[in-house]
């Protein structure tokens, strides 16, 4: 019996109850339970559906000879009903450190708008959390997800690097949708973090910054990493000849944050300009400068790595790097489909370089 999350078609056409057989059926035929079928709150869960409406489904279902319904126990599928021994997988995983509904804003659209894209192509798709801080549980999820379930090809989205590895060593399909560690090889699609903070970090010494501070979470995701890397190559030209990298790393948690701050400008140097990874992280950098008596950009000069609406609407509006949601999700699906298609991808990046929204944070250093 499978006893993970499986796979199945959300409805979309008839009665919803029809639709809900249809999906079911369809997961059926496909292999992703055995012998008997999940509850019917688990069903529920699953199709985002009523429990009357999953009832009405099942009758169905039993009605056109798929399930057997027994009341008390768990619904048994017929014989006929069980898929062939051969047939060609069209699950595809979807691996990611947190719930799917915790995802940001912008990348949960994306990966909705590639599920349903799947769906319309006859793929379903399930998402397996496996979170970072637990290496060795994760990987166990993982190779069970893949045993019990017949996965034709896996998106991994921030996944750890123990987890990369394991994907690298196992020859899994599959597409990163983030950066890759330095010593991992597999096909993946992100934003150039490197060339980014590389760029801002230039934009900020070329206004006669010396001391400047790349506020990042320490996440040892691979983006993140690369980020600094970026960064410090910013430094490497004799042009810039006595001006100090700065990096700092945070758990992400607001207090810390602050106090890595207060650490930052109680130094009888401060810095005169700080790249910030985070959006939020931004705005609780402007919120305790502000509380310092600190001022943007007259004090200290800001940018921030990543995109947020907010960040052209507020008046200094904040220095930023812009990525259209709609090209990015242009790119991963047709990566996507070039893997469900061929079932492998060249490893190696496709890396998108975003625009630089100078804004109003930006001002020569003040010494």
């Amino acid at each position: 019996m499978n006893s993970e999350t499986p796979s199945f078609d959300l409805p979309r056409r008839q009665s919803l109850s029809a639709q809900a057989a249809e999906a079911l059926e369809r997961a059926i035929a496909g292999g992703t339970w055995e012998d008997y079928l999940p509850s019917e709150r688990r069903l529920c869960e699953l199709l985002q559906v009523s429990r009357p409406t999953i009832r009405t489904a099942l009758q169905m279902l039993a009605k056109n000879g798929v399930i057997e319904i027994r009341q008390g126990r768990r619904n048994r599928l017929l014989p006929n009903a069980r898929r062939a021994p051969h047939r060609t997988s069209r699950l595809v995983g979807i691996v990611t450190p947190v719930p799917f509904e915790q995802l940001s804003v912008a990348p949960y659209k994306i990966l909705s708008e590639m599920r349903t894209h799947l769906a319309e192509h006859g793929f379903t798709t399930e998402v397996l959390v496996c979170p970072q801080t637990a290496a060795a549980s994760s990987r166990r999820r993982l190779e069970d997800f893949l045993r019990r379930n017949r996965v034709f090809c896996c998106l991994l989205t921030s996944v750890s690097h123990d987890l990369q590895a394991w994907f690298s060593i196992h020859a899994v399909p599959c597409l990163v949708l983030g950066s890759c560690h330095a010593d991992i090889r597999l096909p993946s699609l992100d934003i150039d973090y490197r060339s980014v903070c590389r760029h801002a970090g230039g934009t900020l010494l070329a206004k006669g910054h010396r001391r400047i501070a790349l506020i990042m979470p320490d996440s040892g995701v691979a983006g993140d990493l690369a980020s600094e890397e970026g960064f410090r190559e910013a430094f490497a030209s004799p042009n810039h000849e006595g001006a100090t990298p700065i990096i700092i790393r945070h758990n992400g948690a607001v207090q810390h944050l602050a106090l890595k701050l207060d650490a930052l400008f109680d130094d009888p140097q401060p810095p005169t300009a700080l790249l910030i990874a985070k959006p939020a992280h931004s705005l609780s950098c402007l919120i305790h400068l502000l509380k310092r008596g600190l001022s943007v950009p007259e004090d200290v000069s800001l940018i921030c790595r990543d995109q947020d609406p907010l960040f052209e609407k507020v008046s200094p509006a904040v220095s930023h790097y812009l990525t259209h949601d709609a090209s990015f999700a242009h790119r991963l699906l047709r990566l996507m489909q070039q893997l469900v298609t061929q079932g492998y991808l060249p490893p190696e990046p496709t890396l998108i370089f975003p625009k630089h929204f100078v804004g109003g944070t930006l001002r020569n250093s003040p010494h």
